[in-house]
């Protein structure tokens, strides 16, 4: 029996993500199931930008309706401080690096996505800065010696491939951006309707736990009344 899988395609830097992080939690402490992270990189490369007036007034009516929707909270050390800090970088590489360092080092990879959506949407912290990274990882006990180490490891190269390789599958699967969960029962793929469930995560949790339920029993192959070289089955 091939136990079902959920991959999580998301971006740091996506607020839609951030929302329905609750519900991305509940989804990876379900017992049995694995969750597989992969980032698509969503402000990197040629799309990293500085915070500028025009973002800010771009972002803030979609916060609204995030918080609207999920319950997350923006706080104003996001809105006030970092929204008007024309200095600041966003980049989503080096918390994608930071991501899979975390994940290499202690297999606390969620655990960090989860910290840095804090520090950006709530304290207004800066999560393209390798230090503010490396004090997230500290906050969540990583460590430091083994978080630095793989963090110098897969940034550059390593995280640029990570990113290809997110938005390649993504492509196949015809998904529309992020976040998406999809569900990989052994043989079928199948995006999760997380839209239809942000701020509902009981609901969410009932709903999950009876589709995966259902993703399992499918995996089992049918009992075979047949007799091998050795015995019966009955």
């Amino acid at each position: 029996m091939v136990s079902p899988t959920l991959h999580y395609y998301y971006d740091p830097l996506c607020g839609w993500c951030y929302g329905a992080a609750p519900l991305i939690a509940i989804a990876a402490s379900l017992p049995g199931v694995a969750l597989h992270l992969h980032a698509g990189g969503m402000l990197a490369g040629d799309q990293r930008r500085p915070i500028s007036p025009a973002w800010r007034d771009y972002v803030l009516p979609h916060d609204q309706r995030i918080a609207e929707l999920s319950g997350q909270p923006f706080g104003t050390g996001y809105r006030d401080g970092l929204l008007r800090d024309s200095t600041a970088m966003l980049d989503s590489a080096p918390p994608i690096s930071a991501i899979l360092a975390a994940e290499s080092a202690a297999g606390m990879g969620l655990a960090m996505l989860h910290r840095m959506q804090q520090a950006h949407y709530v304290s207004g912290q800066q999560i393209a800065n390798p230090a503010v990274l490396h004090q997230l990882a500290d906050d969540l006990g990583l460590d430091a010696q083994a978080y630095a180490k793989a963090y110098e490891k897969l940034q550059g190269a390593e995280t640029a491939s990570h990113i290809a390789s997110s938005r390649a599958q993504m492509a196949q699967l015809g998904a529309r951006g992020f976040p998406t969960l999809v569900l990989f029962d052994g043989t079928q793929q199948e995006i999760l309707p997380l839209d239809s469930y942000l701020g509902k995560p009981a609901a969410w949790q009932a709903w999950l736990r009876d589709r995966l339920a259902k993703a399992a029993n499918a995996s089992q192959p049918p009992q075979q009344l047949a007799c091998d070289t050795a015995s019966c089955t009955v």
